[in-house]
């Protein structure tokens, strides 16, 4: 009798912000089909619970908890409640970010400039820091933060959005820095534009998905689970010796 193949996450918790859509249910999704206890987080409750219920469906363990990663104290609520409900944090993708209004530097609202730094930069502080206490008691762990392309490059009439994931690309090299010695791994993802609620919901035409689409070398928009793949990767023992690193998911839009 043959034995039962060990998934690569079995018996760990892995944390997803932004969960309940797009990259960041790819992700879940995967992290559970590799065995692992999902904490499934958004601002979207019924979504998240539909995640949760699709996981559960499938023969997974997870749960929702409710959070706004702006909230510092949502940030630390959501590494309590992992333990609270498994015992441990082992994973965290800090995947939550908004688009925030296109226009140019001077005509932008300060308000809106504000809260795209705090969804898409500030969080990612807020998660990192109650992660890695946490998982510093665990004895070691894997974070993996969602940039952009816009993280490398600019785009015009995007100001804010491209200075916060310029942001989360120093604050991940920073952390790998810090914790490299102490078993705790930082990485982050770049990617390009991918067909996810973020622009199908954001109302635009589908002349405006092909334009963007063809900004790509490859010729079209990624998808969300070819990014959750390398997610996959960065937060497993495969990627025991990367830490620090940037990894586009881009089609070749930075080579350009």
């Amino acid at each position: 009798m043959k034995g039962t193949i060990q998934k690569q996450f079995t018996g760990k918790v892995a944390l997803v912000t932004g969960a309940s859509s797009g990259i960041g249910k790819a992700t879940a999704l995967q992290y559970a089909r590799e065995g692992a206890k999902v904490v499934v987080s958004d601002i979207k409750e019924d979504e998240g619970l539909k995640v949760v219920e699709e996981i559960k469906q499938s023969g997974g363990e997870a749960v929702f908890v409710a959070a706004d990663v702006a909230k510092p104290e949502d940030c630390e609520n959501l590494v309590k409640q992992a333990v609270a409900h498994y015992g441990q944090l082992n994973i965290a993708f800090n995947n939550a970010g908004i688009g925030g209004e296109a226009k140019p530097i001077g005509e932008m609202d300060v308000e809106s400039w504000n809260r795209v730094i705090a969804v898409n930069l500030s969080s990612v502080f807020y998660c990192m820091h109650y992660q890695v206490k946490q998982m510093l008691q665990n004895g070691g762990g894997a974070i993996v933060n969602n940039s952009s392309i816009l993280g490398q490059v600019g785009f015009a009439n995007s100001a804010a959005y491209v200075a916060a994931k310029h942001g989360v690309v120093g604050l991940t090299k920073n952390g790998a820095l810090e914790y490299a010695a102490k078993g705790i791994r930082v990485n982050l993802v770049g990617p390009a534009f991918i067909k996810t609620p973020l622009l199908t919901e954001a109302g635009m035409e589908n002349e405006t998905l092909q334009m963007l689409a063809q900004l790509h070398p490859i010729g079209r928009l990624g998808e969300a689970e070819e990014v959750a793949e390398l997610v996959i990767w960065l937060s497993s023992d495969k990627a025991s010796f990367v830490t620090g690193a940037y990894y586009a998911v881009d089609g070749a839009y930075l080579a350009q």
